[in-house]
């Protein structure tokens, strides 16, 4: 059996970010000798899923092992790139088509937002400001879906007992709030001096440029505090390992997806109890009886 990564990217209107993503693409398939591999991207960006895994077939796969490149699990991951594979299944029924995990929320690149802001922190250092007058803003991209909303939050809270500052406030570039603004507004609020903004972010893109923009405004409307962005992600040995673990999960057939609070997988389960009421009154009163 012949094996193929599919790494899908989200893709970008910025052609930077894109870049980015294919230039990460190429330097794994480097450290994965002899391994095949293909970039592709949902959307914004060619070659889309479909001429992906065409390539995949054309280069003689009989099995694609294929991982989303996004961070949070909302409807990108659990809804459409499912439907791309199985628009894939039928027109190539004889090819094995395995789903991974996205990068999600991995141990490891909670290491790498310490970095990030231990490289921002360094560029101050001379302030000499304790780490009670610091804060972190971090800013996720935003969805809507709560639970991925809420995984943000969740590395926030991680990211605060790692760092040792004064609070780390969470916000969003769009679709949901607090914005970053909100984010600003309450670390200066609570009383920070010193505001690191850590991107959960892979690559640039429109999103990161459009808030990096935003920073000289807030310093302008913040001037007593020392604010700044710190780096995304990219191109860094970390991310390799985090990738290179997810497929490795993946070829393993132990990928996993926190979806217990998914939106999606409720209105299943919903409709799914809808149509076998029954059973599931039944299997619940038995459930009870024994509990009591």
């Amino acid at each position: 059996m012949k094996t193929a990564v599919l790494l899908i990217g989200h893709g970008s209107r910025d052609e930077q970010g894109n870049a980015e993503f294919l230039r990460f693409v190429e330097e794994l398939r480097e450290r994965m000798a002899g391994q095949m591999m293909v970039g592709c991207f949902l959307e914004f960006a060619k070659p889309d899923i479909a001429a992906g895994i065409a390539t995949c077939v054309a280069l003689g796969a009989t099995r694609i092992v294929a991982v989303p490149m996004i961070l949070l699990a909302a409807s990108h991951v659990k809804l459409e790139i499912p439907e791309f594979l199985d628009e894939a299944r039928k027109l190539y029924p004889s090819l094995d088509i395995v789903y991974g995990c996205n990068i999600g929320l991995h141990e490891r690149l909670l290491d790498l937002l310490v970095e990030r802001f231990q490289e921002a922190d360094t560029a101050l250092a001379s302030q000499k400001t304790a780490m009670e007058d610091t804060a972190i803003v971090l800013m996720g991209r935003g969805s809507s879906d709560p639970d991925a909303n809420g995984d943000v939050y969740k590395i926030a809270r991680m990211l605060w007992e790692r760092t040792g500052v004064s609070t780390v406030e969470t916000c969003f570039t769009g679709i949901t709030y607090p914005s970053l603004q909100d984010g600003v507004s309450r670390a200066v609020r609570l009383g920070a001096k010193r505001i690191f903004v850590i991107p959960y972010f892979l690559f640039t893109g429109i999103l990161i440029k459009r808030m990096k923009n935003r920073m000289p405004e807030l310093q302008q409307e913040y001037p007593q505090v020392s604010l700044q962005m710190a780096k995304y992600f990219g191109l860094h040995d970390i991310l390799y390992e985090v990738v290179l673990d997810r497929i490795q999960e993946a070829q393993q057939a132990k990928s996993r997806m926190n979806c217990d609070f998914c939106q999606h997988r409720q209105l299943a389960q919903h409709r799914h109890f809808d149509h076998d009421d029954l059973a599931y009154r039944a299997q619940h009163q038995t459930v009870g009886e024994v509990l009591a």
